[in-house]
């Protein structure tokens, strides 16, 4: 149980790379979203969103044990914080630009993830899983917040005419 606990923690093996695993889990769940997307951008959004985060809080305490406190590795909380960034938010139906789309809401959510502004340090603080977790869904809804405001103003820029 532990070995699965950790490999889904790291993201399905993304958070294992050396250099910038959050944007790797990132990524990885960016391609997720692409097809999720494809099928529903409210109800099946909606449900990654409540997978990762459940398989955060289930995984999160080995994950510790194993990796030390609020580890690099542990990345599947980067799929709940990335998935809440398109919610509601459907695709244009051309490639390149649902590809803007996806690269744009990727943006919004590292850069929040990273700089961790308005309140998200504070959350990042509080222990084990639920701090973890929190501030990736925090920056997710920041991030969301910022992309449909740019969708808004510029649905031409973004293939909603």
């Amino acid at each position: 149980m532990k070995q699965l606990q950790l490999f889904i923690g790291s993201g399905f093996g993304s958070g294992y790379l050396p250099v910038a695993p959050g944007t790797s889990g990132s990524l990885l769940a960016l391609v997720l979203m692409y097809f999720i997307l494809q099928i529903d951008p409210v109800i099946a959004t909606l449900i990654i969103v409540a997978t990762a985060s459940l398989l955060t809080l289930w995984v999160s305490k080995t994950c510790e044990e194993e990796w030390g406190e609020d580890p690099g590795k542990l990345v599947i909380d980067e799929f709940a914080g990335q998935a809440l960034v398109f919610t509601t938010i459907p695709l244009s139906g051309q490639l390149t630009t649902d590809i803007f789309i996806l690269s744009t809401g990727l943006i919004f959510f590292r850069a929040f993830d990273i700089w961790k502004p308005l309140g998200i340090n504070k959350v990042q603080k509080i222990s084990g899983g639920t701090g973890i977790l929190l501030d990736d869904l925090i920056a997710g809804f920041y991030a969301f917040i910022c992309l449909k405001s740019l969708i808004f103003a510029f649905p031409n820029f973004f293939g909603f005419a």
